[in-house]
Parts: C-alpha cells; structure tokens; sequence
C-alpha cells in the first residue's frame, strides 16, 4: 500500500502475539502508555504491545509535511500498515491519541478487534474549546511538592490532581522526559460494531469531561 507520508515513527515493541497499537496523548511520548499498559499484561502472554511516538514526539521526527491532525492520522495509518499490514489487532488511545484511534477504528473496522479509549478529547482540539471542569486537587502533600526540583514540581502540580510519591515517581519517568519535545483534525470516524471500552477521568482537567462525552457520542456503538 502507498504510504501517505515520508515519516517514519519510533516506536517501542513487548511481547508476541495479537497485535495492541496504544498511541499516547499530545506532548508526551510512548513512555505514557508503556507504563499505563504494560502492568495489565505481566500476567497476560500472547500480546505484542505497540508504543508508537507520535510525529514530533519522542524520537518521531518533526516532518514540514506534518501540519493537522489529518496528517497526524496518515502518520498513524501508515504505521499500522507498516506494523500490523492486515492483520487484526487491538486499540487504545489515551487522550489526543483516543481521539486520532477513532478513525482507523472507522475506516478499518475489520481490523480492529476491539477499541479503548482513555479519557479521550472529543470533537474540539483546541483547549479554549474545551467544557473543562474547575480544577480540583484530589489528594495533595505539600512536602512531597518541596522534595524534587523546582520544574519538575512545577510540571507535576500542573499535572497531578492526586498528587502522592506514586504519581509523582510515574509522572517523572513516563510524562516528564516526553515533555521534553513538542510538536490540528481527524475525520469523524464510523461507528464500529467491535467491543469497546472507554475510561474517563474524575477530574478531567485537561480534557474536558462535556467533551468526552460529545466526541463519543452518537459516534461510536
């Protein structure tokens, strides 16, 4: 098949078996979903997780010709062509990577075996457009904010509504290094007759939890 664009995207690969393509959310890079997922197959064999960097995320290069969403997606389709061909495989997209996960989910529903999605944007890209809920610390230890450098604590505070040395240990080894690098629409997918999780966040701050539900909404069966 064609490629629909000259990038080609780094990625992480675990295990053998049935294919699990999890594209991680703006600004960070694979490290996010690694360390989402791969807690959920060290009991589970028969699985080859895919961690692809995102363009200009990680160590994806930052191609001129990368310049919406829609060429986000094409990076993302030739990636699977490139990967799984036509084989079946498994879906999960966290945040802007939920978003850009509903369009092969549509466009190639004989694929994929089943689609998750975590705490996915919705219809609008752009935060100002966002139904974002007011901000709310869920759990929150001043000294543990006292404990790492001053940008790292920034970043985490920003980041973390419960903010324990858990988070704070995840959130420098699988948030903070994808920062390092950062890089606008995908088509509306189809509906897809396959099973189908979505997980939202208690206090999606980024998101928008009105969003959530608007981009799924109607969309997906």
């Amino acid at each position: 098949m064609p490629r629909r664009t000259s990038v080609t995207l780094h990625f992480a690969e675990q295990g053998e078996g049935v294919p699990v393509l999890a594209p991680h959310g703006w600004t960070p890079d694979h490290r996010l979903m690694l360390g989402c997922l791969e807690p959920v197959f060290a009991t589970r064999t028969g699985y080859r997780r895919l961690y692809p960097d995102l363009p200009a995320m990680g160590k994806s290069p930052a191609s001129p010709t990368i310049a919406s969403s829609d060429d986000m997606l094409d990076a993302v389709q030739d990636f699977i062509d490139d990967t799984d061909g036509d084989a079946p495989f498994l879906l999960k997209g966290e945040s802007y990577g939920g978003y850009l996960a509903r369009a092969p989910a549509g466009n190639r529903p004989e694929q994929i075996l089943a689609l998750a999605l975590i705490c996915p944007i919705g219809t609008a890209v752009h935060t100002a457009e966002r139904g974002l809920p007011e901000r709310q610390i869920v759990r929150s230890d001043p000294e543990l904010l006292a404990s790492p450098d001053r940008r790292t604590a920034d970043q985490f505070s920003e980041l973390a509504v419960v903010q324990t040395p858990t988070t704070l240990h995840r959130t420098r080894e699988e948030v903070i290094p994808g920062l390092a690098r950062r890089f606008r629409r995908a088509a509306p997918p189809k509906a897809l007759h396959r099973p189908q999780k979505m997980s939202g966040g208690e206090h999606p701050g980024v998101v928008g939890e009105r969003l959530e539900l608007q981009g799924v909404a109607g969309r997906v069966e």
